[in-house]
């Protein structure tokens, strides 16, 4: 049976806008726009990009031991942020596996889990499986909120231009509450481009209007739409994991390289035991960044070979648009994981040979950390 794909409340904007639209998580989204993969790129790099991210999942907990559900389900210390803060986290099985990697926002009378859309159902199931016995309501918000992501290091000056909130008092992984040309939004110093930009959260209802503002007010900054292409090249050159690709339930956080979001003195919390247990053994796998040292394109499930045996394969790979370069990452042996180490991606049957390094592969994104 064909389940008909989902859309945001942007499908007519994007489709409008001559978007090709591609099937992804369950979600009918634009992958490019006329303007092509590149040049959404290096627009993003140089000026601003807007995407939607609407398909992403917004869970809600509320009550006297929201905290204390979310410090359980999640692998990050959340008893140390404030209020206009988000964390970002890890949610794991009993094994250590990874249920999927999210972002955690404290609100004065609330908390917000945003997740992968590919893992909504899932991960809003697990929360709600761990809530039984608590004083927390727990509701899946998702559909009532549209996430457009304004990036770039022109993002900031653009935004300044339709809101009065003030924008250089919003830290990174910060957020404020405000308007943005009239609509009530949630204001986010968060993204996944490595460049400064901020993550809007909008009334479903609202998405369209703020769209075509945006869109408006950034004409003249170089501002365009941007795709799901460009945003896996852009995430790529960062070095940051794509859940499915980089992260699943076979992998743990301490093997993809997330022990920093992995607090184990924070106290009990789901796959703790097990992760500890890893710890005191010592990771076997890492996921490790290379370049390549030729000309090529490592795409996903490529193998890669250590000393002449094969070590591992490609799990994200791309030539990246801002270096030139063929890069990507794979989980391989610890040994071979430390930066400088020589690997060979098979590319066509062919040894490409290839350099660990240590990631951001692009170290110039505007970011503010």
């Amino acid at each position: 049976m064909t389940v008909a794909l989902k859309q945001t409340p942007l499908h007519g904007e994007h489709v409008a806008l001559g978007a090709k639209i591609v099937p992804f998580a369950g979600w009918s989204m634009p992958v490019q726009y006329p303007t092509g993969i590149l040049e959404e790129h290096r627009a993003v790099r140089t000026a601003a990009g807007l995407f939607d991210v609407s398909h992403m999942g917004e869970i809600e907990a509320r009550g006297r031991d929201a905290l204390a559900l979310i410090q359980y389900v999640t692998t990050n210390d959340a008893s140390r942020i404030e209020v206009g803060q988000a964390q970002y986290s890890v949610m794991c099985r009993p094994a250590g596996g990874a249920i999927d990697d999210c972002i955690v926002y404290r609100f004065a009378d609330r908390w917000m889990i945003v997740v992968n859309a590919s893992n909504r159902d899932k991960d809003r199931d697990w929360i709600l499986s761990h809530a039984r016995g608590r004083d927390v309501e727990v509701r899946d918000v998702s559909d009532d909120i549209a996430l457009l992501a304004l990036q770039g290091p022109a993002a900031s000056a653009l935004l300044a231009r339709l809101t009065k909130t003030d924008l250089e008092a919003i830290r990174y992984y910060h957020f404020a509450e405000g308007a943005v040309d009239g609509v009530r939004a949630v204001i986010s110093r968060t993204g996944y481009t490595g460049e400064d930009g901020f993550e809007l959260y909008v009334g479903a209802g609202d998405a369209v209007a703020l769209w075509r503002s945006l869109l408006d007010a950034g004409r003249s900054s170089g501002l365009i739409p941007v795709g799901l292409g460009a945003r896996d090249s852009l995430r790529l050159e960062m070095g940051y994991a794509l859940y499915g690709n980089d992260i699943d339930e076979s992998r743990t956080p301490l093997e993809a390289g997330l022990g920093w979001v992995t607090r184990l003195d924070k106290g009990d919390f789901v796959g703790r035991d097990a992760l500890v247990r890893q710890k005191e053994a010592g990771v076997r796998e890492r996921l490790a960044g290379f370049v390549l040292r030729e000309r090529g394109f490592p795409r996903h499930g490529y193998v890669v070979r250590w000393n002449g045996e094969a070590a591992g394969v490609v799990t994200s790979g791309l030539h990246a648009p801002s270096l030139e370069a063929g890069i990507g990452m794979a989980y391989i042996p610890a040994p071979a994981a430390k930066p400088g180490t020589l690997l060979e991606v098979m590319i066509r049957d062919r040894p490409c040979p290839a350099e660990v390094v240590q990631p951001p592969f692009y170290p110039h994104g505007s970011v503010r950390r």
